[in-house]
């Protein structure tokens, strides 16, 4: 595949599995030296053995990106380590589900936090290294911030308000960081997910993915390739124009 990442530096959250594992492993393979973030460091390791496989620069950094300290040094040690940041890729989120009437403060709170706090600390965070990014001549290099919202914040889901509500902040938060940051050439979009294919789509039983299916025009779930290869276009010069948007791959379910 093209190298069109080449020289680039980027982060990614959440990146120790599934989709963030996947996200890090398509900029790697488009030339980018990759930072490995996760809750914990020792969960990186597998995911930066198989990105230095591909001849790229990769370490792993552990971080609780809903706590506002440890997202600006991780941001810091990147920074010393690898000397810019290019791409942002706020992948880190967590699940907690229930009816409304059920949720406890706790369980509201803590995927809040995590999935829109977090997006938002990092945006932050790497706001002011990405206007550093300058051409020799002077030209505003900025940078690209992708989000992974999800399906559910567009169209809402039962038993998810506080997934949902977290992932349609995040929405409105990519929307309102491409208008703060495009004067610096820092682009923001989002990547909502539709059913993904996981270790949990796997196990449930036949008439419900069959449910599900009949909801999804192109008769399959999503894999997290697919979400890697649209986060991967927008990292690159090929979007060079497009920011504030919301890329939905989800098969057709919705438009």
């Amino acid at each position: 595949m093209s190298k069109n990442l080449e020289g680039k530096v980027a982060i990614v959250t959440g990146a120790a599995r599934g989709i963030g594992a996947a996200i890090a492993r398509r900029l790697a393979e488009a030339g980018a030296s990759v930072a490995v973030c996760d809750l914990k460091p020792e969960w990186c390791d597998e995911t930066v053995k198989s990105l230095e496989a591909l001849g790229v620069k990769a370490k792993g950094y552990g971080v609780n990106v809903a706590v506002s300290a440890e997202v600006d040094q991780c941001v810091k040690s990147v920074l010393a380590d690898f000397g810019k940041i290019d791409i942002m890729v706020n992948n880190a989120g967590i699940t907690k589900d229930g009816l409304l009437m059920r949720m406890s403060d706790d369980d509201w709170d803590a995927v809040i936090d995590v999935n829109l706090k977090g997006t938002f600390l990092f945006t932050r965070a790497v706001s002011r290294p990405m206007m550093k990014n300058k051409a020799p001549d002077g030209t505003q290099l900025g940078g690209s911030i992708i989000n992974i919202a999800s399906v559910v914040g567009i169209m809402g889901n039962a038993g998810q308000a506080n997934y949902t509500a977290s992932k349609g902040g995040v929405i409105a938060l990519t929307k309102t960081t491409a208008k703060e940051l495009g004067s610096r050439n820092i682009r923001c979009n989002a990547v909502a997910p539709g059913f993904i294919q996981s270790k949990m789509t796997d196990v449930l039983p036949e008439d419900v993915k069959k449910a599900y299916m009949d909801t999804i025009p192109l008769k399959r779930f999503g894999t997290v390739e697919d979400i890697a290869k649209a986060v991967a276009w927008l990292a690159g010069d090929e979007s060079a124009y497009v920011t504030g948007q919301v890329l939905s791959v989800n098969g057709g379910m919705i438009g």
